[in-house]
């Protein structure tokens, strides 16, 4: 896989808006009613030509700093092009998360070309931001050929997702998150709204593969929401793969001082790398 450049890219740290002028269903013109994407490049000459859209969590109330800007740091350098994605939170409610997960899948393929980039783009995220990138792999739409915007032309569809502690239920009492339905779907959600947005029961046969990431001493976001996705990724024939570490809790984001938790990044990039994503990467236990 050779290195590919992006002279057009803009810089590490720019940022930039998803839409010119204000984005659908705004309600305010301040940064938290801009989503936006910022920049982070690999290092001259180690790029894939792939892309990943990260999405810190938070409860759908906030986007957690240690799940943004070092996420896409150690994946540039595994030759990844990352946008940390500044998605609307809570009092945004659906759809307006999802509508900004996917026009950022969208922006960055419809710029791959100017950006030096191949046009695969996949989406990560934690928590919260897990279930909406896993919202992303399982309710993106193929673009709408008549669209004004060209941009909306596009498809959104992830190439890959990668789901670490995510939220996954709506519906499962027992596993669900309340914190993240009350503030996405509001107190009062019906049924129907609830089961729209439980990601297990939106998998398809078109679902991109995923990896998964839990621990079973998770009691923020039970591990039963990963082993529900992995479930229905089955059933459905797609390729899948969940890293479940005993004990740990949630939240622990790259995991660095979390002892053998700390070795999802390196079993990710050799996921992302088998399926040709990435730049080949070792794989080293910490005590």
């Amino acid at each position: 896989m050779s290195g590919t450049a992006h002279a057009q890219l803009p810089p590490t740290g720019t940022e930039i808006r998803l839409w010119p002028s204000a984005a659908p269903l705004a309600t305010g013109a301040g940064p938290e009613d801009t989503p936006a994407l910022t920049v982070y490049q690999p290092a001259p000459g180690t790029a894939t030509g792939a892309a990943f859209v990260v999405l810190p969590g938070g409860g759908y109330r906030g986007r957690a700093a240690h799940e943004g800007e070092p996420i896409a740091r150690w994946l540039n350098t595994v030759g990844i092009t990352a946008f940390v994605a500044r998605y609307r939170v809570s009092p945004y409610r659906h759809p307006a998360p999802l509508s900004d997960a996917l026009r950022a899948i969208r922006y960055v393929r419809a710029h791959a070309k100017d950006w030096g980039l191949d046009g695969r783009v996949g989406i990560l995220g934690f928590s919260a931001g897990g279930h909406l990138a896993s919202t992303a792999a399982t309710q993106f739409t193929s673009g709408d050929a008549s669209a004004s915007d060209p941009i909306d032309r596009v498809s959104s569809r992830p190439d890959a997702a990668i789901l670490i502690y995510p939220v996954i239920t709506f519906t499962e009492d027992a596993w669900v998150h309340k914190g993240s339905r009350t503030n996405l779907l509001g107190a009062e959600a019906t049924a129907a709204q609830m089961a729209e947005m439980s990601s297990e029961r939106r998998v398809t046969a078109q679902t991109p593969p995923v990896f998964l990431v839990h621990t079973t001493g998770d009691t923020g976001v039970p591990p039963e929401n990963s082993l529900l996705f992995v479930q229905a990724m089955r059933k459905a024939g797609v390729e899948v793969e969940l890293h479940l570490y005993e004990g740990g809790r949630h939240g622990f984001g790259l995991g660095e001082k979390e002892g053998p938790i700390g070795t999802w990044p390196a079993l990710a990039g050799l996921w992302l790398h088998k399926h040709g994503l990435a730049t080949a990467t070792t794989l080293t236990v910490t005590k």
